[in-house]
């Protein structure tokens, strides 16, 4: 398994600390977020690699005044960096294809070395399918980035083509297989659930689903859910699957890509943060919830705290370290990070 090379690093961990622990490693890079906004781990992430001072920093959300408003925090503190707004909206495929487009027009940008699939949502009340036929949740948590990540292949694959010609002209001292990253923030809960395979946009009762598609009932009770055997759409569970689909993406993407490009993808757990994404919740569910997490976790941990994982995801270059080989006969394509450290 491919270890970090700072063991040290926990769930208190801050990822102003991580930055500057991979300073060089950030220093002039292109780097892309989803989902940024003032008061999100998006925004602490975005704050954490503009300490070190990136070239670009290209912050993609739906809301533009949510935007404004964070390109205007990062550039008061850190104004060497160039900062760059995407409008889109990842539930939908047409903002998705519109956003790659404008971003591959962009002439100064002509490559992105790290991309961070952040965004997301959870707890949607009612099952709701987006115009492509998709449940909302999967569509925005997973679909909406694979496409996007897929659409601005090109300038990811210009960074990893212009890493690897760097080190063939002795002009960096380090490998830089892996250098260039995709990386999808994930969740614990992709550890315990499974992929509704036969039936993706919750249509059908869960009792009725194939034994080994059938969700953790425990879990979804725990969760405030009663009976959830009789239920199609649970909300928790379609986060869930979505997750579990995040890891999926980032087994794919390094299966195809790290060996013939030097593109590595990780997936992660950024912890337990009170941010938006709990929007959707009801005041039941809240206290059921946060009784669960002081048993489970003790607490809430800072936005700081929350990305931290994917700055070490992003940077770490001992994970690219031993990836595609064969171990016991099993192929070790997958990462999955949890308080800054593989598990």
């Amino acid at each position: 398994m491919p270890a970090t090379t700072h063991p040290e690093f926990n769930d208190q961990t801050e990822a102003l600390e991580v930055a500057k622990a991979f300073a060089s490693s950030i220093h002039g890079k292109t780097i892309l977020i989803t989902g940024v906004n003032p008061g999100g781990i998006g925004f602490a992430t975005a704050e954490a690699f503009a300490s070190q001072s990136p070239s670009h920093l290209i912050l993609a959300g739906r809301t533009p005044s949510k935007l404004t408003a964070s390109i205007t925090a990062l550039r008061t503190k850190h104004p060497a960096t160039t900062y760059h707004a995407l409008e889109v909206d990842l539930s939908n495929q047409a903002s998705v294809r519109a956003a790659a487009t404008t971003l591959l027009s962009w002439p100064d940008i002509p490559q992105i070395n790290i991309l961070i699939n952040n965004a997301g949502i959870m707890n949607l009340p009612h099952r709701t399918l987006t115009a492509e036929g998709i449940e909302l949740t999967f569509a925005t948590n997973h679909v909406g980035h694979f496409l996007l990540t897929c659409l601005i292949m090109p300038k990811i694959l210009a960074a990893a083509e212009a890493e690897a010609e760097a080190e063939t002209e002795g002009n960096t001292t380090t490998t830089t297989r892996g250098a260039t990253r995709i990386i999808n923030v994930s969740a614990l809960s992709a550890s315990i659930a499974k992929m509704r395979w036969s039936d993706p946009t919750f249509a059908i009762k869960n009792k009725d689903l194939p034994v080994s598609e059938q969700p953790n009932y425990d879990i979804l009770r725990q969760w405030g859910t009663p009976d959830p055997e009789e239920r199609s759409y649970v909300p928790v569970e379609a986060y869930n699957q979505s997750k579990v689909a995040n890891v999926l993406f980032s087994i794919g993407l390094t299966r195809r890509l790290l060996e013939k490009y030097g593109v590595l993808s990780l997936a992660l757990h950024p912890g337990i943060i009170e941010t938006e994404l709990a929007r959707e919740f009801s005041a039941e569910q809240t206290a059921a919830l946060e009784q669960m997490w002081r048993v489970r976790y003790g607490s809430y941990r800072s936005l700081g705290a929350g990305a931290a994982t994917s700055l070490v995801a992003a940077l770490d270059p001992g994970l690219a370290v031993g990836v595609g080989e064969r171990r016991e006969g099993k192929e070790n394509y997958g990462a999955f990070l949890v308080d800054c450290q593989n598990v």
